[in-house]
């Protein structure tokens, strides 16, 4: 079974049939969810990159037909095979963590982890998950993502709850020609304080993975957010981060992307109660002919909230990067303050990036800004290394490096930033080995 097309070649039509979501199997609720998604799909059009948020993608190269779902199963059984170094050294690195949940081609792997008070951690429970009550469906991905998704994963945090230790959430595939749904739905309930990192890898496969995140904060809660891909060079990601902010709540999101052919991250920040903020954080780094591509949308819906969005990245060879956010004031957000920044490195002669930023703003009492730049290593950055007698490739590594660092290190996983860092650097030198 694939996801097909129609002879219209912008059509999506699923040629899973709807005995498929039943073999699926599930709760009810969960059963209602994906057959009412299946049904909007199967009307739906793929998007193209004439319109404004795809613009500069490449959706128009998506083949559908060539990717099959996981077996219906909502289990599987026994570790996760041939975990790759990276992501074992990964999950070493973290140490301490209070729960570890590892979804292995779209379906559960038991795991040891004993409870912590004031967590709860569930997959395609009994109970009905509020699957897409957060990010919506902006697009038919989403939709799919509705119609066939892994579990969806629970993560509640109890009112007045802190949990010290980051729940880590694994995502692995190494199934060939593979597609895959993860659901993430995380709620921090009244003044709680958590950490979470997901991550999303896979081994050097064809896969299509199309991860949605959706993150809900009570009034006065404080969540920490760390999503790092590792797909796979043959690897296709289009994945929706979601978060809802409501009053004097905190959020701190960060994304690092390292892998994938083309990987897509749509994030849409709202915040919706007085004095909420968000703090919208990425770094990627390209390669080969690799594309990064971010959507972002920062939205006020409420007065004197705060967001701050700083996205840096840098592309090598022929890889190529796309930017493009909006900052959203709704009338009625007075006392409101938004920035947004996104910086590229292009390394390369080969390299691309493109950066977009736009305001749409109904508020008179609000504060905005946005600043993006695109070019080369700085001369005079670089000539100060040379004078002191630094190599020009090693003036070039110490300069990225720390151009990078300056967002890496704000992560709100700490005990994950040598990982990052030491596997940002092993990609640089990789470039430039190919480069040579």
């Amino acid at each position: 079974m694939g996801l097909g097309r129609r002879e219209d070649p912008r059509s999506v039509l699923l040629t899973f049939d709807h005995t498929a979501v039943a073999r699926m199997g599930g709760p009810e609720w969960l059963r209602v969810l994906r057959r009412g998604a299946l049904q909007r799909a199967e009307s739906s059009s793929l998007p193209s990159a004439e319109e404004p948020i795809w613009r500069y993608s490449r959706v128009a190269d998506l083949d559908l037909a060539r990717f099959t779902l996981a077996a219906a199963d909502s289990a599987g059984h026994g570790a996760a095979r041939g975990l790759p170094a990276p992501v074992s050294a990964l999950l070493a690195q973290i140490g301490d963590r209070s729960g570890l949940v590892v979804i292995h081609n779209g379906r559960l792997v038991p795991t040891a982890d004993a409870g912590v008070p004031g967590l709860r951690v569930s997959w395609a429970g009994e109970d009905a998950v509020a699957v897409g009550e957060v990010a919506g469906e902006p697009d038919v991905f989403a939709t799919l993502n509705a119609a066939f998704c892994s579990g969806p994963l629970d993560i509640h945090v109890a009112a007045g709850a802190t949990i010290a230790d980051p729940i880590v959430v694994l995502h692995w595939v190494d199934e060939a020609d593979l597609a895959v749904f993860p659901r993430t739905v995380i709620h921090v309930g009244d003044d709680a304080d958590a950490r979470v990192l997901e991550i999303v890898a896979s081994s050097d496969v064809t896969a299509l993975v199309v991860p949605v995140t959706e993150m809900d904060l009570a009034p006065a809660a404080r969540l920490g957010y760390l999503n790092v891909q590792v797909l796979g060079p043959a690897a296709w990601q289009i994945g929706i981060q979601a978060s809802r902010v409501d009053r004097q709540a905190d959020l701190v999101s960060q994304s690092v992307a390292f892998g994938g052919d083309y990987a897509r991250v749509r994030t849409e920040s709202t915040l919706v109660g007085a004095g909420a903020s968000s703090r919208l954080l990425a770094v990627y780094f390209g390669d080969g002919s690799q594309m990064h591509d971010f959507r972002t949308i920062q939205a006020h819906a409420a007065p004197k909230t705060t967001s701050d969005l700083v996205f840096k990245g840098a592309v090598a060879g022929t890889a190529h990067s796309v930017y493009t956010g909006l900052i959203r004031v709704d009338k009625g957000s007075a006392g409101s303050a938004a920035f947004q920044t996104n910086r590229n490195l292009i390394l390369h002669e080969g390299a691309h990036a493109d950066s977009v930023p736009n305001l749409e703003i109904e508020e008179h009492d609000v504060r905005c800004s946005h600043a993006s730049a695109v070019g080369p290593v700085d001369e005079e950055q670089r000539f100060y290394l040379e004078s002191r007698g630094v190599p020009p490739l090693v003036a070039d590594r110490l300069i990225t490096l720390g151009f990078l660092n300056d967002v890496l290190a704000r992560t709100p996983v700490a005990a994950a930033l040598p990982w990052m860092q030491a596997t940002l650097a092993a990609h640089f030198d990789a470039a430039e080995v190919g480069a040579a």
